[in-house]
């Protein structure tokens, strides 16, 4: 019998930057291939963006260039939407209106899926249209699509990534370079890795986006970004990233989330002392790794560039051949958004930062006295917790008043490190409390969690 012919999906692109440029141009690049793949054509039919001139510079004169994303969306002879606009305003207005046209929807919009993904992916199963966001999580690595098909044999026990490239090559230079905190950044910003405003990247905000959804497509459960632990890289001290690597760690910023059975699921960004062992301790500048751990598969690795045109538009170019796919499907043969059907998702909890429980870095400037040690080591154990290993550098002197003769005297400090085995975070806050409060810590306490990622 002949092959059946299937006309061209015909798509219509909102936003034509940096990723929708890449896509366009990958799309055509490799158009052949990817028919062979998809089994049909796919091609961008219409663009919609502000500056319709450099669009259709862009994609050329047989692709029809709009202002107005809606007339994309109520277009008949559009089947899917890819949606690059980005935040959580008109996006979010779009997807929907999207959706309720029965257009099948393409992503790359972290953050609008970790605030709203409950809304759009519930809009989405009632119309029984498809929602792709491969591109939203690490760029050109298929994370979304291992978690999802890839390990659904498995019971995923933990993730951690690192999953934004501009912290990531910023800790790198800091590290390498030796480098503060501040100098860092502006080497990311002349070199293109970190924007005018970073705040969301270096905040740890863009890496929680991420996490949320690849913790909801992990353990069946909606997303919860609202409840997620955020901590950012501003802090650091080119001090604790060279004593980390004497002790045999590096310092990344990683999104973790882990199953706690009976408890509730561990969701937080944060600096993190990893062994410089591990493979994703060794992963430097602007790329990306996710290690996810499954009870049958072990752990494993994914690495890659987690941002970029092309990287991205891979991404995104994947969900368009997999709605290709799939859109004749019954609904109820496809796979589910977050993995696990809709209606066996577990409403588990995200626990509290004080509950959950890994090792620690503390760096103490303390006065190089008799006794200080000691009473620190009884602080931490009267708060059960156990020292694990412990750096002691060389003292120096500092200007500090004399009380008795009004004078100035040279006190002897020292930077008195500490790693500590699993600890609770709650306990450790009041152990801290504790610390700082005792004769001889004089500056405020540095507190770096640590994870083995074993």
């Amino acid at each position: 019998m002949p092959e059946k012919q299937w006309h061209p999906i015909r798509v219509g692109l909102l936003g034509i930057g940096t990723v929708g440029s890449g896509v366009f141009n990958v799309l055509r690049r490799n158009q052949e291939e990817i028919k062979r793949r998809a089994g049909r054509g796919i091609e961008i039919a219409m663009v919609a963006d502000l500056d319709t001139v450099r669009a259709q510079a862009i994609v050329g004169p047989d692709v029809q260039v709009v202002a107005d994303a809606r007339q994309v969306i109520a277009s008949p002879d559009i089947d899917i939407v890819i949606e690059l606009i980005g935040g959580y305003g008109i996006a979010k207005q779009l997807a929907l209106e999207a959706i309720a046209a029965g257009k099948h929807l393409v992503t790359a919009n972290k953050a609008l899926l970790a605030v709203h993904g409950t809304e759009i992916f519930e809009a989405a199963q009632h119309k029984g249209v498809i929602v792709a966001f491969e591109a939203a999580v690490a760029g050109g690595i298929p994370i979304i699509k291992a978690l999802r098909e890839g390990l659904t044999a498995n019971r995923i026990e933990w993730v951690a990534g690192i999953i934004n490239g501009t912290t990531n090559f910023i800790l790198s230079e800091m590290r390498d370079q030796g480098l503060d905190f501040g100098a860092a950044l502006k080497d990311a910003q002349r070199l293109g890795y970190a924007e005018a405003d970073p705040t969301f990247d270096i905040e740890g905000i863009d890496a929680a986006h991420k996490v949320t959804l690849m913790s909801a497509i992990a353990f069946g459960i909606p997303v919860q970004f609202d409840k997620a632990y955020i901590e950012g890289i501003t802090k650091l001290a080119a001090a604790d990233i060279r004593y980390a690597e004497q002790l045999g760690y590096r310092i990344k910023l990683l999104g973790i989330t882990r199953r706690r059975e009976g408890q509730g699921v561990e969701l937080r960004v944060h600096p993190t002392l990893i062994p410089a062992r591990r493979l994703i301790a060794n992963v430097e500048g602007a790329m990306n790794a996710v290690v996810v751990n499954g009870d049958a598969v072990g752990t494993t690795l994914y690495y890659g560039k987690g941002a970029g045109s092309e990287p991205t538009a891979s991404a995104v170019i994947a969900d368009l051949v997999d709605v290709a796919r799939l859109a004749a499907s019954a609904p109820q043969c496809r796979v589910p958004h977050l993995a696990f059907q809709p209606g066996a998702l577990y409403n588990v909890g995200v626990l509290p930062i004080e509950e959950i429980v890994t090792g620690y870095y503390l760096r103490l400037r303390v006065a190089d006295q008799t006794g200080v040690l000691a009473r620190v080591a009884t602080t931490l154990a009267e708060a059960d917790i156990s020292i694990d290993a412990l750096l002691q550098r060389e003292a120096d002197e500092v200007d500090g008043a004399d009380a008795e003769q009004g004078g100035q005297s040279r006190v002897p400090q020292t930077d008195l490190i500490i790693l500590t085995h699993d600890a609770r975070e709650g306990d450790m806050n009041r152990a801290l409390a504790q610390l700082q409060t005792l004769p001889g810590v004089l500056a405020p306490i540095v507190r770096i969690r640590k994870e083995d990622l074993a």
